[in-house]
């Protein structure tokens, strides 16, 4: 074990020891000492006292390695820009230029090395990390004692006497070793002779008695709030809400404080919970509430129960399923689901419950949190196409962290999901378009996790578990994406613009000189939409992927599905394309080169195998009755026989056809036809800010799914982890990109109506049905030009398609004044990308009164 090495051969260590025994508690290696990045945790700054102008709400601890040693380290603030743009994230390499010491002198025994200047690397560290089985298994140095691990190994913060760490990217998820998981509750007795009832604790408040114990049953959990701020000292600043029931109602219950990190991951939605030593407070009346308007329950909505961590220390007790008596008349948990049909016809804010199959899922990323919040806090979501069979177009959901990371980074295509207490959007000005977006109370259940669910039992489910059975995997699959930049609604046709002072991105005209600083200011995975006004100079066609040969026909092929196939498809990417045989030369020596022929029949007998199995699963669960071998046999799908027999030959599927997986070289990415205004030539000559963007990242572009790659998916299109492990991919596994149909890209340079100040964008027209993005979008008033196409955001003709002849429109753009809304996201440092949504032309645009 690397761990067990001589110690003289380790420069790290000889650099940590001169840092230790310097007089001026400050060391330079010379040259930089290189090292690799295990972890980096986040946490509340003390404080605020940065006088150079960076965010310090926020500081970051840093655990380094050369592969013999690690040593956890504070990061100096300066640095911390780094961090939040990921060019320091786990898996890389650093340089260390200049390191401290630093004394907490409020405390005994404590100090800390702090990274003072580095520079980050952030390709992977393989020569460092290459080797490292056990990240663990690396001895620890302190300034206290070589080896000691009593404080560098404690999941708490180097300063600021803070005792827990946040998630890396949100504050509202679980995050560290200090949060209790999930344990199946112990029997314990308790006595229920004397009980109060929620109806009577309003009148218990009124008369300030202490009251009787409580019996009730969670229907509804929120997500996690941080309510900490810099310098506050309360040492655990969370809070949840919980609605409880009984027999006489419904009532909101509140965790607080240390009571987070040890309850909130063990008081699951259908719990049971005898509760003593709570407090009653009249109830904060300014937030959202769950819609229970199913229950015929009354909701007292004046009161709430508290569970402090002292004053009195609430007794929590969970009763295991087994020992809950009916006689205790305790609600059961209703649910609300509704059929992507059903969902048509409900109003805007309408709570419901969904469950569906997964058809694609985006990559993830994070908008900053509305208001001037202190601390600075991100939201971070995704969005997820879902279908359950009562209709050709899928449910269009946009799933925000619900404080269950664990199922939220692992929503997969193929996946049954289900999401109760969505809420139904409607956007003013969208037309008919709609989709549903999570609440606060929103809990999410993908599949291996369906065991045991109260929402078993509905007859919904019960149903769209029954059209799953009808379903072939390998039609289904070929219907499945996954990435790439995906916004939604489409944007309003008309663009008014909002003269209110409010800044909500898209209403709001910004200065096309300030473009720049809004780019700076963005962090990891950041969105942001931001609208501008000028004139399109220039539009250059572009090739995708890089160096591939251009067709001018994108030749389709409908597949015939038999009866067993799924439902035609319509905007909702359930069209199959075929590729040709031109197309597909490629894959067969890739992927034969990458998965000799034995582990290709493995991996693909262990798809369909976890397919059927997790569909047997729910069928299991929603009829437990035992069966025997021979019903089992005869329930079983012909398409399903053999699918357990790993080691036979079971030949790759032949009507599974794979367009070429690339990893297109962007930097050479030329174009293959262009258009410049008359007057760009000249007017160039007088931009002093011009804003460039790179060419097309793969990351925006969506991608076939293959359940091979899930893994490496997965890792991608989730944020970067607080924590490296070997079994994480590196940069070389995870170079695969097997894109939907996509042919090519469109540059445009937008410049200000003052003529100082220019901008590259780009433009990602959908081709085809199978993009994720054409749900949504007008196929009305397209006249298959270049300004048709601008406004509505796809290519109409789908068969010849020429490039040269598709710009030759391009001169009705020439001298007109358009808004362009552009969609910025931050996918690494340098690495911004700029995309227009939509431009509208003049006669689309309102003036203001």
């Amino acid at each position: 074990m690397m761990a067990n090495q001589n110690p003289s051969e380790s420069a790290f260590l000889s650099v940590l020891e001169q840092l230790r025994s310097s007089r001026t508690l400050h060391f330079k290696p010379i040259p930089p000492l290189r090292v690799a990045v295990l972890a980096l945790d986040r946490y509340l700054a003390g404080a605020c006292a940065s006088d150079s102008g960076e965010s310090c709400d926020y500081d970051y601890d840093v655990t380094l390695t050369d592969g013999r040693w690690r040593v956890k380290c504070a990061l100096a603030r300066r640095l911390t820009r780094a961090a939040q743009v990921n060019t320091l994230r786990c898996g890389s390499a650093a340089l260390l230029e200049h390191l401290s010491l630093v004394y907490d002198e409020t405390r005994l025994g404590r100090s800390c090395v702090r990274v003072e200047q580095a520079r980050f690397d952030p390709s992977s560290a393989y020569d460092i990390l290459g080797a490292i089985k056990d990240p663990d298994a690396i001895r620890w140095w302190t300034h206290e004692a070589v080896g000691s691990s009593a404080l560098a190994d404690a999941d708490v913060p180097l300063r600021h006497n803070r005792r827990h760490y946040l998630s890396l990217w949100n504050t509202e998820d679980p995050h560290g070793t200090v949060w209790l998981p999930y344990t199946p509750p112990a029997d314990v007795p308790i006595d229920v002779s004397k009980i109060a009832f929620l109806g009577d604790l309003e009148a218990i408040l009124a008369m300030s008695r202490r009251p009787y114990p409580l019996l009730v049953r969670v229907l509804h959990r929120s997500r996690l709030r941080f309510y900490g701020k810099p310098g506050q000292k309360i040492t655990f600043p969370f809070q949840a809400y919980l609605e409880v029931a009984d027999q006489t109602g419904i009532m909101s219950l509140v965790l607080w404080n240390e009571l987070c990190p040890e309850w909130y991951q063990r008081l699951l939605v259908g719990s049971v919970l005898y509760l003593q030593d709570y407090k009653l407070k009249r109830s904060y009346q300014n937030r959202s509430r769950p819609q229970l308007s199913t229950l015929p329950l009354t909701f007292y909505r004046s009161t709430e129960i508290c569970l402090n961590p002292r004053s009195p220390s609430a007794i929590i007790t969970v009763i295991p399923p087994k020992s809950v008596q009916p006689q205790w008349n305790l609600p059961e948990v209703t649910y609300n689901f509704s059929t992507r049909c059903e969902v048509e016809s409900l109003a805007s804010n309408q709570a419901c419950d969904i469950v569906g199959l997964v058809t694609y899922v985006s990559r993830v990323e994070r908008i900053r949190n509305r208001g001037n919040t202190v601390p600075e806090k991100f939201w971070m979501y995704r969005w997820v196409h879902v279908v359950d069979g009562t209709s050709d177009a899928p449910f269009i959901l946009e799933i925000f962290a619900s404080s269950q990371p664990e199922i939220f980074n692992r929503i997969f295509p193929m996946a049954y999901l289900v999401c109760t207490h969505m809420r139904v959007c409607r956007e003013t000005g969208s037309g008919s378009a709609f989709y549903l977006t999570s609440s606060t109370e929103t809990q999410l259940f993908s599949t291996g996790c369906h065991k045991k669910q109260p929402y078993l039992s509905d007859p919904k489910v019960k149903a769209f578990i029954q059209w799953t059975k009808t379903q072939k995997d390998r039609v289904v699959m070929r219907k499945t994406a996954v990435g790439g930049r995906y916004c939604y609604p489409p944007p309003p046709p008309v663009f008014t613009p909002n003269t209110s002072g409010a800044t909500d991105g898209a209403s709001s005209l910004m200065a096309l000189g300030d473009l720049q600083k809004e780019l700076e200011s963005l962090q990891y995975r950041e969105h942001r939409r931001v609208a501008v006004q000028g004139h399109i100079t220039a539009v250059q066609y572009h090739r995708w992927p890089p160096g591939a040969p251009h067709t001018t026909s994108l030749n389709e092929q409908q597949v015939e599905h038999d009866s067993g196939g799924v439902a035609r498809g319509s905007t909702s990417s359930l069209r199959t394309r075929v590729q040709q045989p031109s197309e597909t030369s490629s894959t067969s020596s890739q992927s034969d080169d990458k998965n000799p022929p034995k582990r290709r029949r493995v991996v693909h007998a262990t798809q369909k195998q976890y397919w059927t199995r997790a569909k047997q699963q729910l069928e299991r669960l929603l009829n437990p009755v035992d069966l025997t071998e021979d019903e089992e046999e005869s329930r079983r799908r012909p398409d399903e026989e053999g699918s357990e027999a790993l080691s036979g030959p079971s030949p790759r599927p032949t009507d599974i056809t794979e367009t070429p997986r690339s990893t297109p070289d962007t930097s050479s990415a030329r174009p293959i036809a262009s258009w410049e205004s008359s007057m760009w030539a000249i007017l160039k000559q007088s931009v002093k800010d011009h804003v460039r963007c790179a060419s097309l990242d793969r990351e925006s572009v969506p991608e076939k799914f293959r359940f091979d790659d899930r893994d490496v998916v997965l890792h991608r299109l989730n944020l970067s982890p607080a924590k490296w492990s070997p079994d994480h991919p590196s940069e070389a596994t995870s170079d695969i990109h097997t894109p939907v149909n996509f042919t090519g890209y469109l540059t445009l340079t937008i410049l200000g109506l003052n003529q100082e100040a220019a901008v590259d964008s780009l433009f990602l027209p959908v081709y085809c049905p199978e993009d994720p993005r054409a749900v949504g979008t007008s196929y009305s008033l397209h006249d298959d030009t270049l300004t048709s196409c601008l406004s509505t955001g796809h290519i109409f003709s789908q068969v010849n398609f020429s490039p040269e002849t598709f710009l030759s429109s391009a001169s009705a753009l020439e001298d007109e004044r358009v808004v362009c809304l552009l969609d910025v996201c931050l996918l690494a440092e340098n690495r911004v990308e700029i995309v227009c949504t939509k431009v509208y032309r003049t006669a689309e645009i309102i003036a203001p009164v």
